[in-house]
């Protein structure tokens, strides 16, 4: 590992990679890859998590030439100095800030969307200007094995590569000195990453879960709340750091919700997804299934619960009667099991939600423009929508990311640009004049001092 990071850094020296068009041409290749092997990464998807072509294609191939579509657009803007104002101390001076990528990146990819999160942030890399180092996930073995080969393929070692491994490689990986970290993944995880990348001071941007609340208001538009949260919640299996975690329903219209909640997923992926032909995403390990199945024993099941231990699959589920003591509301759930707790109370609706970690995203479903102001304005997330579920991330002039344990750090569009770059902030100052009260030498330098920084 360390010989490939040495490759990499040599490679890097050469400034290749800081050539806007070998940024753009590189980003070509890239997006030629990823449409070159689109039967093979739908295949792969299929094979791991049991994806369906259509979620294979919005939720990760999509998306991702989308990214590249927009970065090519923006990126010669993006990387220009920027003038920015110099105050009257600096009188005569010009002030620029030089957008520079920070060398050699490491990107640590999770299994639920294994190839989208590990391509989305290698566009922000390599249109920043770095060589990159790609740990995919061993929980997906078909699509690491794919990216491994496709990447090796498209461009040279010492430009990027990919690592396969389990948790033992990333460990070898996080003890080499990168310049940037990028990880996607559990909390607990990004708390060990960010630890091994103090040794260095390497900075790091962490994009993490936790319980992302979704909050259906007494005014809300019930039918079309009830087919977003089903939406939202059972894409992927429930399988997404951004799913909605939990309802929190007002209780004057929580059974009218429940009956068009149901509806709605039936609707939507039909009455039996345990068939093998459905098409509804599996569980990806049995690890993960024992631990899902586990929770299915909390408050009352209302709609699903079935499972079978042979597919890895799990029914889109509602429990009801759940409260805040329940083993379900501990941690992220990560699977297609929807908790149910009624409101009444704005006050202490949001005061509940505050008294546990910052989410990485809120749902909010309502018509009044008031309760909109209050619920962002009163409560921290990473990001999120009103009136819909997700779509927040399919914004690439939505920088994405988390806060508090959800998170550091964000991307997408051109937050995947500055994630991966290092503002250098220059003077210029002029040589035509110099200003006598800067120095202490100065008869009345503290007088002109005092007046011009107060």
């Amino acid at each position: 590992m360390k010989a490939l990071i040495d490759k990499q850094q040599t490679f890097f020296a050469t400034g290749e990679t800081r050539s806007i068009q070998f940024r753009l041409r590189v980003l070509d290749s890239l997006g030629k890859m990823i449409r070159s092997y689109e039967p093979q990464v739908t295949k792969a998807l299929q094979e791991d998590l049991n994806k369906s072509e259509f979620e294979a294609y919005t939720t990760e191939i999509g998306f991702l030439l989308e990214e590249i579509r927009f970065t090519r657009k923006h990126l010669q803007k993006w990387t220009r100095r920027r003038r920015v104002k110099s105050s009257l101390l600096q009188l005569g001076s010009k002030s620029y800030i030089y957008p520079e990528p920070y060398g050699v990146a490491l990107i640590i990819a999770p299994w639920n969307y294994p190839f989208q999160l590990a391509i989305a942030p290698l566009i922000g890399a390599l249109a920043a200007g770095n060589c990159a180092v790609i740990k995919p996930s061993e929980w997906t073995p078909a699509t690491s094995r794919l990216l491994a080969q496709i990447i090796s393929e498209t461009f040279p070692e010492d430009y990027v590569a990919v690592v396969e491994g389990a948790v033992e490689t990333s460990q070898a990986l996080l003890e080499e000195k990168f310049d940037k970290i990028f990880f996607t993944g559990s909390v607990a995880v990004g708390k060990k990453v960010m630890e091994a990348a103090a040794k260095n001071l390497t900075p790091v941007t962490l994009e993490l879960g936790g319980k992302s609340p979704c909050i259906v208001h007494k005014d809300a538009n019930l039918p079309l709340a009830a087919k977003r949260i089903a939406w939202g919640k059972y894409l992927n299996a429930g399988q997404t750091c951004v799913a909605p975690d939990y309802v929190y329903v007002h209780r004057d219209v929580k059974e009218q919700f429940l009956t068009l909640l149901k509806q709605a997923i039936t609707a939507l992926y039909g009455d039996d997804v345990l068939r093998g032909d459905s098409g509804f995403t599996r569980i990806v390990s049995s690890q993960h299934f024992e631990r899902l199945v586990a929770l299915l024993g909390d408050g009352t099941t209302i709609h699903g619960g079935r499972f079978d231990s042979n597919s890895l699959a799990i029914e889109p589920t509602i429990l009801d009667g759940i409260t805040w003591d329940h083993k379900i509301m501990v941690e992220e759930i990560f699977g297609p099991i929807l908790p149910i707790l009624a409101y009444t109370d704005e006050s202490g609706l949001i005061a509940a939600i505050n008294a546990r970690p910052k989410p990485l995203a809120l749902y909010l479903f309502t018509e009044s423009d008031a309760f909109q102001a209050e619920i962002i304005e009163s409560i921290s997330f990473g990001g999120g929508c009103v009136n819909d579920t997700l779509y927040h991330l399919t914004s690439p002039y939505l920088p994405f990311g988390g806060v508090g344990e959800s998170g550091i750090g964000a991307y997408h569009g051109k937050g995947s640009f500055d994630a991966f770059s290092h503002e250098k902030s220059v003077l210029k100052q002029t040589t035509a004049f110099d200003i006598p009260f800067r120095y202490p030498n100065h008869k009345h330098a503290l007088k002109w001092i005092k007046r011009l920084l107060k």
